[in-house]
C-alpha cells in the first residue's frame, strides 16, 4: 500500500469540465476510491460536480483545497495551459497525480513536471486512453513479438473534415499551447509512438496552416459557430519525425481539412510486415502470398471502457503498485515531437530533439 490509511485512495479533481466528469463516472464504481473534493475557478461547475458525484468539498481555489484536504492523489483535469502549474502544486502536497493530454503547454513545463515527481517521490501518469484499447494491445503485442520485423514508418492521421470545437479554449493558442495537432494530433500520435515501442525523437520538421477557423462560416457542421474571433491556432498541421532507431513518423491533424471524412487512424510499415489500426489488421506474408490478418474477436465490452481502464490502471498504480501504461516521461517525449513541429512550422527548418 502507499500512504493511504483505509484503504481507499482519496482522490481530489483540479478542473471540473466534461473530462473530470467522465473521470469520476469511472472512479466513483471503484471500491477503493473515494472522491473528496473538486476546485474550478466556475464554482457552479464544481458545485454540479457535487451534487451528481456526491462528492462533499468545491473550491475556487486548488492551493486552499490542496492545504485542506491533503488528498492522496489528484485528477488534473484543466485546459493546458494550467496543467503544469496544478499538477507541480499537486506533487509538492504530497499527492500522487493523473494528468489529462498533453502534459502540458510545452517541453520546457513538461520537464518540470516529471522533475517535480522525482523530488516528491511521487507517480505522475499522463491521459493517454488509447493505449488501454484491445486494437492498440493487439498490434503492440505483434510488434514486441517481431510479426512486423524493423518498423520503418508510422503514418498519423487525427482528422476531421469540420470539426472545429465550439466550447472551451481550444481556439485559443495561449491558453492551449495550439491547435488540432496538440488537442487531437497527440491521442493518435502517443498511441502510434507507444505501438512503435516508443523510440527515443532525435529531430522533426512541419507546417501548420489557418485558412477556415479565423473567418465566421455558414456551413452545416457539427459545431457551428465557434469564437472565430479569438482562434488563432492552425486548421491542419502536418509533420514528419525522426526516432534514433533510423524509423520515421509522419502526422496529420486537422479540425477543419476539405477531406471526404473524418480520419482517426495510424498504419505502420516494417520489414516483415505492416499494420492498421482501424480496423486492426496485420499485413503480411504467407505461404508466398500477401495476407491480412486480423483478429476474429476483440473484447471491446462497452462505449468508453478504456477511460475505466485508464482510471483503473492510475488507481492501481498508486495503491497496488501496478505498472504503468502511460508514464510521464512517455508524455515528455510525445511533447517534444510537438514542440519541435511547431517550432520547425514556425522557422521554416528541421529541428533537432534534444
Amino acid at each position: 500500500m502507499n500512504q493511504v490509511d483505509n484503504g481507499k485512495l482519496r482522490i481530489a479533481f483540479i478542473g471540473g469540465g466534461g473530462i473530470a466528469r467522465t473521470h469520476m463516472r469511472y472512479l466513483g464504481r471503484m471500491d477503493d476510491v473515494e472522491i473528496v473534493a473538486v476546485a474550478d475557478v466556475v464554482e457552479e461547475s464544481a458545485k454540479k460536480l457535487c451534487r451528481e458525484f456526491n462528492i462533499p468539498e468545491s473550491y475556487l481555489d486548488f492551493e486552499k483545497m490542496l492545504e485542506n484536504v491533503q488528498p492522496d492523489a489528484v485528477s488534473v483535469c484543466t485546459p493546458n495551459g494550467m496543467h503544469a502549474p496544478c499538477t507541480i502544486a499537486a506533487l509538492k502536497a504530497g499527492a500522487h497525480v493523473l494528468v489529462e493530454k498533453p502534459l502540458a503547454m510545452n517541453a520546457t513545463e513538461g520537464a518540470h513536471m516529471v522533475d517535480a515527481a522525482k523530488s516528491a517521490n511521487r507517480k505522475l501518469v499522463i491521459g493517454f486512453q488509447h493505449r488501454f484499447e484491445p486494437r492498440t494491445r493487439f498490434l503492440r503485442n505483434a510488434v514486441q513479438n517481431g510479426e512486423l520485423g524493423k518498423v520503418l514508418y508510422g503514418r498519423v492521421q487525427a482528422l476531421r473534415r469540420r470539426g472545429i470545437p465550439n466550447w472551451g479554449v481550444f481556439g485559443r493558442k495561449e491558453l492551449q499551447g495550439g491547435g488540432p495537432l496538440i488537442d487531437i494530433g497527440v491521442h493518435v500520435l502517443e498511441t502510434t509512438h507507444f505501438v512503435m515501442g516508443s523510440p527515443r525523437p532525435v529531430s522533426a520538421s512541419g507546417q501548420t496552416y489557418t485558412y477556415l477557423g479565423d473567418k465566421p462560416s455558414t456551413v452545416v457542421s457539427q459545431w457551428p459557430n465557434w469564437d472565430y474571433k479569438t482562434y488563432n491556432v492552425e486548421d491542419l498541421a502536418v509533420g514528419m519525425i525522426r526516432f534514433d532507431n533510423g524509423a520515421t513518423l509522419s502526422i496529420e491533424a486537422s479540425f477543419a481539412a476539405h477531406i471526404e471524412r473524418d480520419n482517426w487512424n495510424f498504419n505502420l510499415m516494417g520489414t516483415h510486415g505492416g499494420a492498421s489500426w482501424s480496423p486492426p489488421r496485420i499485413f503480411s506474408d504467407a505461404h508466398d502470398h500477401m495476407v491480412n490478418t486480423e483478429p476474429q474477436w476483440l473484447p471491446t465490452e462497452r462505449a468508453g471502457d478504456e477511460f475505466r481502464l485508464k482510471m483503473r490502471n492510475f488507481v492501481d498504480h498508486v495503491l497496488y503498485e501496478a505498472e504503468t501504461l502511460a508514464p510521464a516521461e512517455h508524455g515528455l517525449m510525445v511533447q517534444k515531437m510537438l514542440d519541435a513541429i511547431y517550432e520547425s512550422a514556425e522557422t521554416g527548418r528541421e529541428v533537432e530533439i534534444q
